[in-house]
This record gives C-alpha cells, structure tokens and sequence, in this order.
C-alpha cells in the first residue's frame, strides 16, 4: 500500500510507458502527415466526444476496482479483528477452569500457546495463499511438526489449518482442558474467519469483469491515436502545429494515469505496491496475539519502507 503522498515521477511513466509511446507514435505521425498532406486532419468534436465517453467508461471501472480494493480492506480488517477475539476466548476460557479439580496448569498453558500460534499459522498462511506466495518454511516455527507436514500436503493450507484449530478444540473438550460450552463461541469465531477467508479467496478467484478491462484499453488506445488528429489542424492555423506532441502526450497521460489506477487496484492480492498491506496486518495480528499470550519477544512491527507498506 502507497503510504506516501508524493510520487515519483519515473515511476509513474513506468506505469503507463506503453501508453505514452502510442501516443508519442500517434502524436508524430500527425504531425509529419499534415505537414505532408494538410487534409490529413479530423475535427476536434471527435475527440471530444469520444474522451467524454471515455472518461465516463473509466470512471465506472475505477469505482468497481476500489470497490473491490476497499471489500478486501474490510475484510482483513474483520480478521485482524477477529483473531483478537478467538485468541481472548482461548486464553480466558482456558484460564478460567482453573479451579477445578482436573486443572493441568502445564496441560492448559501449552494448549492456550499451541491455538494462538495455529491463530496466527493460519493468518500467515491466508496471505501465502492469497499472494501465490511458496515460503510455506514460515508457518513451521508456529505449527506443531505433524501438523506442519499436513499442511504441506495440502492444496488450501490456511483450510488446514482452520480445521487443525477444530479438532484441537475438541481434544481439549475431550481432556478437560476446556468445558461445558466454551467450544460454542470458540467455532463462531472459526466461522467468521472461514467466511472473511472465502470472501478473499472469491476477490482473488473472480477477476473484474474482462469487458471492462479488455474495453477500457482499446477505447483508450483508439483515442490516444486520434486525439493528435483532432488537434493538429487548429495548431496549425496558429503556426505551432508541433505542439500537437507535448499537448496530446499530456492529455493521453491524463487519461492513461487514470485508467491505469482502476486496473492495479481491481487485483489487491498479488503482492504489488499498490495491493491491501496483507504482510503489515499480520505483522500486526502476530505482535497483539503473542503480547495476550504473555510473550515479551514480540516481532519487530513493520515499517513502510520508502514510502510503500507491504
């Protein structure tokens, strides 16, 4: 996630090189014909008209991608949330059978550590899963060695991972380690977890409508290429046709800057700069679930690098 409120130029141009050199292309080739052939020309209603519409074109697509981008937002936010919640029931319903005559305080402590590191296992793994990400190594220090190995073998991790979480429930129900209904409140807040992992997985799994982006691109491209067209007669009448390049690669950018925000937001997934902070918030889950734990080691908290949060 941007951070920073300036950009960099060059960077920007990186985005939209392709862009501006069709129309630095189309910008010079109107310029040379209608030195060559003056009837080389179109009228400026064309380009007026056809940059309304695309505007209007953009500016829909764009409110569907920041939807998208703002869902996956809330979403996380709703784990990060979440999380908090399953790791204070673990804790406090663990903690409170304390007085009966079957406590384990050794058995209970290491079950309170072994679920909030699946807790957080399971955040890590979400982001892997979502970004297409294969440092699985990372999960191995928060997961049990035989629960480790099972979630190598499988194709949808973090689902593993939720279901070790149940079973592990069930054993402590079994042990009496939990009691009476505490799994109730437990498993709501698995379901909750499942359903803000289904809705990612359905952001990364269902693209924005291809119309939209495949339509976008060549109204642009098609207008890009006429819009030197439509200006360079006028120019020329005012004895500076040359401007028609500087004036029409500051006009296609405009347009091409905007069509480009909607296309790297409709993705938030993939790991680029632009994408949800999927490595902050669980850098955040994983400091604020280990300091409920009692653990003073905590992660360094991350920091936006250069002005980019990952």
């Amino acid at each position: 996630m941007i951070i920073k409120r300036r950009f960099s130029p060059l960077k920007v141009l990186r985005y939209v090189r392709a862009e501006m050199l069709l129309a630095l292309a189309a910008a010079v080739a109107a310029f040379l014909l209608h030195r060559w052939e003056p009837l080389v020309a179109l009228p400026f209603s064309i380009a007026a008209t056809l940059g309304g519409a695309l505007a209007i074109f953009i500016g829909f697509r764009n409110n569907s991608a920041y939807g998208r981008w703002w869902e996956a937002r809330t979403l996380w936010g709703g784990i990060v949330n979440s999380t908090r919640v399953l790791a204070r029931l673990i804790i406090t319903f663990t903690d409170s059978h304390s007085h009966q005559a079957n406590y384990d305080r050794a058995r209970s402590e290491a079950f309170k550590r072994e679920m909030v590191h699946k807790v957080i296992a399971w955040v890590h793994a979400l982001r892997l899963h979502l970004r297409g990400q294969q440092t699985w190594t990372e999960l191995a220090p928060l997961l049990p060695a035989t629960d480790y190995d099972e979630v190598l073998k499988a194709n949808n991790k973090p689902n593993v991972v939720m279901q070790q979480l149940g079973r592990r429930i069930y054993q402590a129900m079994a042990d009496g380690t939990l009691g009476g209904f505490d799994s109730f409140q437990m498993e709501g807040q698995l379901l909750a977890l499942a359903n803000y992992q289904g809705g990612c997985e359905r952001i990364k799994n269902t693209p924005l409508l291809r119309q939209y982006h495949f339509f976008t691109r060549l109204f642009l491209q098609v207008f890009m290429v006429l819009l030197p067209f439509s200006l360079v007669a006028d120019l020329e009448k005012m004895g500076i046709g040359w401007v028609v390049i500087p004036v029409a690669l500051v006009i296609s950018f405009v347009f091409a800057v905007i069509g480009k925000v909607g296309e790297v937001n409709e993705d938030p997934f993939e790991g680029r700069i632009t994408d949800v902070p999927l490595s902050a918030m669980c850098n955040t889950i994983e400091r604020d679930l280990r300091e409920l734990l009692g653990e003073t080691q905590l992660p360094a908290k991350l920091q936006p690098v250069d002005g980019y949060l990952d």
